[in-house]
């Protein structure tokens, strides 16, 4: 078997299994379009109409609203630049949502009012907590083909 017929082979094994994987990825980048809208425009509203009474939730929320955006387009494209912000959004979200998680149990008054993140995403069903790590575990699998002979 030829060089190139090779390559071809080991590409055609690797569309395959892009293609398996297809599926979870659409239910994973819809269910991150419908939080970013949730998140995105309930702390508008919050922030609108009584952001005095837990500033620092309201703004939480919309951070996190602004970081599922930003994840729902990287994955979305999932390509070059594209993939490490995607890498780059899933972590700080993770990161956030343990962190905020973490205050929002051990110093609840910082808070005012439960943000996205409060409790570990509770009042989103936890979602919040877990979908980064199903997106890390998603962009983990389906990573980019290096071809043969480049470093990796």
């Amino acid at each position: 078997m030829a060089q190139g017929e090779l390559r071809d082979a080991g590409s055609a094994h690797i569309a395959t299994r892009g293609d398996r994987l297809g599926g979870l990825g659409r239910v994973l980048i819809a269910v991150y379009l419908v939080l970013a809208i949730a998140a995105t425009f309930r702390s508008v509203y919050q922030i609108i109409t009584k952001f005095d009474e837990a500033p620092l939730a309201y703004a939480l929320s919309a951070l996190a609203g602004v970081v599922y955006i930003v994840a729902s387009v990287a994955l979305i494209k999932r390509r070059g630049v594209w993939r490490t912000i995607a890498w780059a959004a899933l972590i700080f979200e993770l990161c956030g949502v343990v962190i905020v998680g973490v205050l929002s149990i051990t110093v609840p008054q910082l808070f005012g009012h439960p943000s996205v993140w409060s409790f570990f995403g509770s009042g989103y069903l936890f979602i919040p907590l877990v979908l980064p790590i199903l997106g890390l575990l998603w962009l983990s699998r389906t990573g980019a083909p290096v071809a043969s002979g480049e470093a990796a």
